[in-house]
Formats: C-alpha cells, sequence, structure tokens
C-alpha cells in the first residue's frame, strides 16, 4: 500500500492548485469579489480592489487558465465572472477560518472597529455579516454564486420581518432590491441594495444602533444587544 501523498491523485492535485492560486493577495480579492458581488468588468474589478488594470490582467489571465474565472465579451467590454459556483463557499469557510480569533463579541456596547459601521447606506461589519448570514441560513436570501449582481430573494421571507423590514413593501425603483457586498475586514458578504438600506433603518428607528461620531461608525445599544443576542447567532 503506497502512501497517502500521491501526485498523481486528482483530488489532491486540484486541491494544491487552488490553494496555490489563492496564494496571491490579489487573486484571492479578485475571486472573493466576483463570488460575492457577481460579475465585472476589467476596469470595474481593477477599481474596487484598487490595482492598475494591467497588473490586474495578468493576474485574471492565470484564473482563466486555472478554471476559477471565466470571461464573456460584451461589445467593446470585457465581463468576468467565477468558474464555479461553489466557489463562494470554499472562499467563505477559508475566511471564518481566519477571522476564528476575532469572532468573540466585547463586553461592552459600542463600536469597536469592525463591530459596525456603514458601508454607503447599509450595515457592514460583523453586524452586517451576521445579518446576511442569518438571511442566508433561513432561507429569505438564496446564497449569491457569482453569476448575477442581484441576489435573489428565497421563499421564507420572515428572516427579513425579524429584522424589521418588509420586502413586499420596498419599492426600489432603479436599485436592485438586494445584493451581495463583499465586506471589506471580514471578505464574507454583507447585504447592500435597497433592502440592505432598510435593514440599517429599521435597526436606527428601534434604538438598536445609533450613528457614532464617525462618519461611518455605528453603536449598539444596550437593547440592540438583547435583540442581536436572541435574533443573529454567534453576534
Amino acid at each position: 500500500m503506497g502512501g497517502l501523498v500521491d501526485p498523481g491523485n486528482a483530488v489532491q492535485g486540484a486541491i494544491v492548485e487552488l490553494t496555490r492560486e489563492l496564494a496571491d493577495p490579489v487573486r484571492l480579492t479578485a475571486l472573493q469579489v466576483l463570488a460575492a458581488e457577481g460579475p465585472h468588468t476589467m476596469v470595474q474589478l481593477a477599481d474596487a480592489l484598487g490595482v492598475t488594470a494591467p497588473r490586474l490582467g495578468n493576474h485574471l489571465a492565470r484564473l482563466r487558465t486555472a478554471g476559477l474565472v471565466t470571461v464573456e465579451h460584451t461589445g467593446r467590454h470585457a465581463l468576468y465572472r467565477v468558474g464555479r459556483e461553489d466557489l463562494l463557499a470554499v472562499l467563505t469557510a477559508l475566511a471564518r477560518y481566519a477571522g476564528k480569533d476575532g469572532i468573540t463579541a466585547p463586553d461592552r456596547a459600542g463600536s469597536g472597529g469592525d463591530l459596525a459601521h456603514t458601508c454607503y447606506d447599509h450595515a457592514a461589519g460583523r453586524l452586517g455579516v451576521a445579518v446576511f448570514a442569518l438571511l442566508v441560513a433561513r432561507g429569505a436570501l438564496r446564497p449569491p454564486d457569482g453569476s448575477a449582481p442581484e441576489v435573489a430573494l428565497g421563499d421564507d421571507l420572515s428572516a427579513f420581518h425579524d429584522l424589521g423590514v418588509s420586502p413586499a413593501e420596498v419599492d426600489p425603483g432603479r436599485r436592485r432590491p438586494a445584493t451581495a457586498c463583499l465586506d471589506r475586514t471580514h471578505r464574507v458578504p454583507h447585504l447592500g441594495g435597497v433592502l440592505g438600506q432598510r435593514v440599517l433603518a429599521a435597526f436606527l428607528a428601534d434604538g438598536l444602533v445609533r450613528r457614532g461620531t464617525g462618519d461611518r461608525e455605528l453603536l449598539i445599544t444596550p437593547r440592540g444587544r438583547r435583540r442581536f443576542g436572541a435574533l443573529l447567532p454567534g453576534f
């Protein structure tokens, strides 16, 4: 019987190849954005990552060769998307493993660094991530698969109601109802779009959070600590 280290083993080889591609911060972040937020053009993705298009192009070419990214040409634009719909689950598991030492909630009310802040007009940080995870776990949202910028609503919207929002009463207008927005700190999605804005508005109206002195700071109130402790597992 041979040893378990077998260079010819297909599963072992696939894992080694994947980890090799994820070892570079630019490639890793590009995959995280595409898996969570859906297709991007080269310019959009370079802007999100804060790198030049030529530098990003070299990394995207490597990811295409590895089968992790595909490209669709529409007119003069090239639209990049993840090559596998299950990639977000892998990236999420890695992000949670990497952040495992920072998930203990603070003993005091308030906002410490990444606990809660705004991203545009919706909640981000641990609070935003926990809200998104709750909505997916309870079937109110279908997990993003990198195929579209929108996140589809699920069949059971009761989790939204528990957060103080009724999706049926929300008119998105020209905005997308729900989007997955990659959290800058935790590298997993939080909820954007009109529903993300409405959830934050409900939290503020109900006195669960209040705005801090900083432009983006959110403070968790004692009432919010009790409510979130019961509603958001692990928060």
